[in-house]
């Protein structure tokens, strides 16, 4: 009885991974089947790739309700494909829908792809991520996320000048909790939407301002490393002193 349990357990577990797994082989399928389909990614790419967000965010705007739906494709497949940034895919949003949707539209699509990577992390396991984002990048996002937990997904949603979609792989990998893992994610990813929905529609302010929420991510990431570093440190001396 409890081996049947712990399976059933374990295939509820397993099944938003399927249906993750399923939309994105159903978005290749489409692609080299419907002509339509195969048209419109075309265009997407091209337009995606032109490095003009009012451009982009003015043919998104004409996608009307799927505008949003194809905002959060785009930073689902972005995780694979490097298309656009996730920050300039939050700009188009701001762009397109104005800093009150545009924002929650990015935290969305945010929560969306991070869940869809923490998956498969989770399910495909350490080879098949490392693979995919190297080896390298793979056991130096390791190494931060087992060290410092939720901090380390924190600031690196919080830091545009990082790439936080490898995060999503690792914490999964990593078997995090999906509901901290999620938690960190938009306690890191909500100020920085939030910021971009507010300088969003003035390039001059949103650089401005993403200077210094970058300046500031990493002031408060080194200073928590110096602060962790010193509390083992100290935690170390009184364990020897009291031996």
């Amino acid at each position: 009885m409890t081996t049947n349990n712990q399976e059933k357990r374990v295939k509820q577990r397993r099944w938003p991974f399927y249906m993750s797994l399923g939309l994105l082989l159903s978005i290749v399928l489409l692609y080299f089947t419907v002509p339509d389909v195969n048209s419109f990614f075309k265009e997407a790419f091209e337009i995606l790739t032109s490095d003009n967000n009012q451009r982009i965010s003015n043919w998104v705007g004409k996608l009307g309700f799927w505008g949003p739906v194809f905002i959060i494709l785009a930073m689902v497949l972005q995780m694979f494909l490097l298309i656009i940034p996730s920050p300039l895919l939050m700009v188009v949003s701001v762009l397109a829908y104005g800093p009150y949707w545009g924002t929650l539209i990015s935290v969305a699509a945010v929560a969306v792809a991070s869940s869809i990577g923490y998956l498969i992390g989770r399910y495909l396991g350490e080879i098949a991520i490392a693979r995919l984002i190297g080896d390298q990048k793979e056991k130096q996002l390791k190494f931060y996320v087992e060290k410092y937990g939720v901090w380390a997904v924190v600031i690196t949603r919080l830091a545009p000048f990082l790439s936080n979609d490898a995060i999503s792989f690792v914490g999964g990998i990593l078997q995090m909790g999906y509901w901290r893992f999620i938690g960190a994610t938009l306690a890191g990813i909500f100020p920085l939407a939030a910021l971009i929905g507010y300088f969003g529609e003035n390039n001059d302010r949103l650089k401005t301002g993403l200077i210094w929420v970058s300046a500031l991510s990493l002031i408060l990431f080194v200073g928590y490393i110096i602060y962790d570093s010193k509390t083992k440190s100290h935690k170390s001396k009184s364990g020897k002193n009291s031996s």
